[in-house]
């Protein structure tokens, strides 16, 4: 079946998802998410585009973007195999890590625009990562507080007012607005792994058996376990029944 035709946007910009294949893990620790940060940064200066909002999650990133220099598929071809041979490199695995094709939808209205950017910073927040949008580390919201990195804010901070403390104040407000936005996301149906898949997944992840994880050290154990808890379908009750973990451990992770 032939794939459907992008959606172009008349003002450029769009909000992006892209994600791990098979739902599976895109950044394992903060210098993953710092090199997809840097590779944002480098390839803003050739492609010419501008970022209003950015979110990186665990299996997934979020970007509002707005093309210039070049259109969105060779920007994000450019960003997306960047990160990958960086990361395949260096974890020493072959094969894709993206889904092959990333998700958008053109912005068009100030009203929508705004409404993404604070979708993109509430990712955190409502998945209940953290319990405040500013104390986030990978989004791009606490770059509206100070001197950005890589966010073009000037230009969404005039859409509130002309003067640019009483715009920041005005963006704060509506930016922290409790709400109930519906834009792009990857909600599916959730995923169930069996326990002989568990066990699978732990034999090729750590090269052991599931039920000897529970002899491993203390330290050792604690990382294997947050790892695995990750994968979507994976169940507290499941880990522990198939690993010899006690609930009451798994729970205190």
């Amino acid at each position: 079946m032939p794939r459907t035709a992008r959606k172009k946007s008349k003002t450029g910009i769009y909000h992006i998802i892209l994600r791990g294949i098979n739902r599976q893990s895109i950044f394992e620790n903060d210098e993953d998410k710092e090199r997809l940060l840097e590779t944002l940064i480098r390839y803003k200066e050739k492609c010419q585009y501008k970022i209003y909002a950015y979110c990186f999650m665990d299996n997934h990133f979020h970007l509002l973007l707005k093309e210039d220099k070049e259109p969105l598929e060779q920007i994000m071809r450019r960003i997306g195999g960047s990160y990958v041979y960086w990361y395949n490199k260096k974890y020493e695995r072959i094969g894709h890590l993206f889904q092959d094709r990333f998700k958008s939808e053109p912005v068009e209205t100030d009203s929508y625009f705004l409404t993404v950017i604070r979708y993109i910073h509430q990712n955190p927040l409502k998945a209940g990562i953290t319990r405040n949008i500013e104390e986030y580390k990978w989004s791009s919201s606490r770059e509206y507080l100070r001197t950005p990195k890589i966010v073009d804010k000037n230009d969404v901070l005039k859409i509130f007012d002309k003067d640019a403390v009483k715009a920041l104040e005005l963006f704060i407000k509506f930016h922290n607005k409790f709400n109930d936005d519906k834009c792009l996301d990857i909600k599916e149906k959730k995923k169930r792994i069996s326990d002989d898949e568990l066990r699978q997944i732990i034999k090729n992840k750590f090269n052991i058996e599931a039920w000897t994880l529970h002899k491993e050290s203390k330290e050792k154990r604690k990382i294997m376990l947050k790892k695995l808890l990750k994968i979507e379908g994976v169940s507290t009750r499941q880990l522990a029944r198939v690993t010899g973990v006690s609930t009451n451990i798994i729970w205190k992770l």
